[in-house]
């Protein structure tokens, strides 16, 4: 298996996961991002047997775009601007917000799907461990910390198999520590061509991930 490679979310995740050893044994919560990051944090939080919950940030598309995204929004309402793009794209902040409105609807919902009527995770003194599949713009990871910052967690550790440079250089700042197993300066970036194998992922497998880690972690 070439290096710069992973042969799918599950090889990316157990590769991760030996990069964060130094942190077995403490209190950790492994929050991954719905739905490719799941599979990775799984991973993690088997290797390390600690807790693992999810963490619903979403970006922001540009309505005309909606491939590309202005900003990110997190499941408390944390709102993320990638204020450049916003000043290129003159958005007022009425259009904005209807923008912002329609996401949070989808992070309900999934909030809902994924976690039924379990309440968020206690993680007030916790290393936080945020996992994800990958780091394009940084800006949906962005408001996931900054979402995890108000709960008081001892510290936040961002952890990928990849990002793009401009992602990490974004990023970086933010967290307590940043790891990406590859970061590349390549142009245009696309997370899934770090991945020999890559699909989306359904509500069902995401919720079926998280319950045999669950299981795996009481036994």
């Amino acid at each position: 298996m070439d290096a710069e490679f992973f042969r799918n979310r599950t090889d990316a995740g157990r590769r991760l996961a030996e990069r964060l050893l130094d942190y077995e044994g403490q209190d950790i919560m492994v929050l991954a991002i719905p739905r490719g990051g799941v599979p990775v944090g799984a991973e993690v939080a088997g290797r390390l047997n600690a807790q693992l919950d999810v963490i619903i940030p979403r970006k922001i598309p540009i309505p005309w775009n909606p491939e590309a995204g202005l900003g990110a929004m997190a499941p408390d309402g944390t709102m993320v601007l990638n204020h450049r793009m916003v000043r290129e794209l003159r958005l007022t902040k009425i259009e904005i917000q209807y923008l912002a409105d329609k996401v949070r609807e989808e992070i309900n919902r999934r909030t809902r799907e994924y976690r039924g009527d379990r309440p968020p995770p206690d993680i007030r003194g916790k290393t936080v461990i945020l996992a994800d599949d990958g780091l394009a713009s940084g800006y949906t990871m962005l408001a996931a910390i900054e979402s995890v910052r108000k709960h008081k967690p001892a510290r936040v550790i961002v952890a990928l198999p990849v990002a793009s440079s401009g992602a990490a250089r974004l990023v970086g700042p933010h967290a307590d520590k940043l790891i990406a197993l590859i970061t590349s300066e390549r142009l245009p970036f696309a997370v899934a061509e770090f991945y020999h194998e890559w699909r989306d992922l359904t509500d069902e497998e995401v919720k079926a991930t998280i319950s045999d880690c669950t299981l795996q972690i009481s036994k």
